[in-house]
């Protein structure tokens, strides 16, 4: 697709707030106009963002002891990766983290949990955290707990919780080749009961895995079709210890491609850039924040380590965008 091509399908996403087909996407992804194709991804997420970026942090609320066969993963028992395992993160450690964030302008946070799901006991406990945070910090939270029941959502919705994150994280074609004890259709039936609770939906997923162009464009599309809120963007950093461990790194230049496509395909959602950025050069990481990509997770990524936290708001300073003070 040459530049004027580029540039008029931009046009007609503003012009009409829908995204492209896949058909525009799989030629619009092989163009050799990289930087055409993100500043025109990066006029469309103007167009419906403003210089506005969405910021927000995690915490590790539970880490390790996992069943689940995500080949990807370090948290899983089926893998020797030497993860550090533990039940529950101190709530004070919690409280602290969450107010170190809240200090430098973060303007959300979220509690992440490893396993399949949370016991109701294990609820309450979490549970106590949340209202806590709810109570003396003035933070959007989220949480991530796996495939809960529609009763414990409900629970989680009345204690202050406003977004549900729940990755749906690659293809359709590509998931069977990297999980097999939960589906897709779990997933999807956790974020539907979440968003019959009133929950916004956060759901992305990761590039890098060994999957082709043409997946990473369907899985877009399917995100949209799913109407998620927020898209996290993940890269494979290969974990020794876990099946994926030898597969070869994505190129930069590929990681930038695909943000700026998704923004063709997603042009109101927040797509947020998160785990595995932080081997990425500062000018490729500026590229991807001016072209198409308007929020990030930051801090600590699990079990990877990011970039950090004065380095992103420096980047973000530089990059012409701005993380606002005011509450959501």
């Amino acid at each position: 697709m040459n530049k004027e091509a580029i540039h008029s399908l931009a046009s007609k996403v503003i012009e009409t707030g829908r995204g492209i087909s896949k058909e525009e996407a799989l030629a619009l992804i092989s163009t050799p106009h990289l930087d055409a194709l993100c500043d025109a991804a990066d006029k469309i997420c103007k167009s419906f963002h403003s210089n506005k970026f969405d910021s927000c942090s995690i915490v590790n609320a539970r880490s390790g002891m996992c069943g689940e066969d995500c080949k990807w993963c370090a948290q899983t028992r089926h893998h020797a990766t030497g993860c550090v395992t533990y039940n529950f993160l101190d709530e004070e450690k919690t409280m602290s983290a969450a107010h170190l964030n809240e200090e430098n302008g973060i303007r959300r946070f979220s509690l992440v949990t490893s396993g399949r799901s949370v016991s109701d006991r294990d609820l309450d406990n979490f549970l106590q955290i949340i209202k806590r945070l709810k109570a003396e910090t003035d933070l959007h939270l989220c949480v991530s707990m796996g495939l809960l029941t529609e009763p414990q959502l409900k629970r989680l919705k009345e204690a202050g919780i406003e977004r549900y994150h729940c990755n749906m994280e690659t293809s359709q074609r590509m998931w069977p080749t990297l999980v097999s004890t939960h589906s897709q259709d779990d997933k999807r039936k956790t974020i539907e009961a979440a968003r019959r609770q009133g929950m916004a939906i956060c759901s992305g997923g990761i590039i890098g895995m060994g999957e082709t162009p043409e997946d990473r464009i369907d899985f877009a599309i399917m995100l949209r079709e799913m109407d998620v809120d927020s898209v996290p963007m993940n890269i494979l950093n290969p974990i020794k210890g876990t099946p994926l461990e030898d597969t070869p790194l994505i190129e930069e230049e590929d990681i930038i491609r695909c943000a700026a496509v998704w923004r063709f395909i997603l042009p109101k959602q927040v797509i947020r850039f998160a785990g595995g950025r932080g081997r990425l050069s500062k000018s490729n990481m500026k590229r991807i924040f001016q072209g198409g990509v308007n929020g990030a997770i930051m801090g600590d990524m699990l079990t990877t380590i990011g970039v950090t936290l004065q380095e992103d708001l420096q980047l973000i300073a530089d990059s012409g965008l701005e993380i606002p003070r005011n509450k959501l």
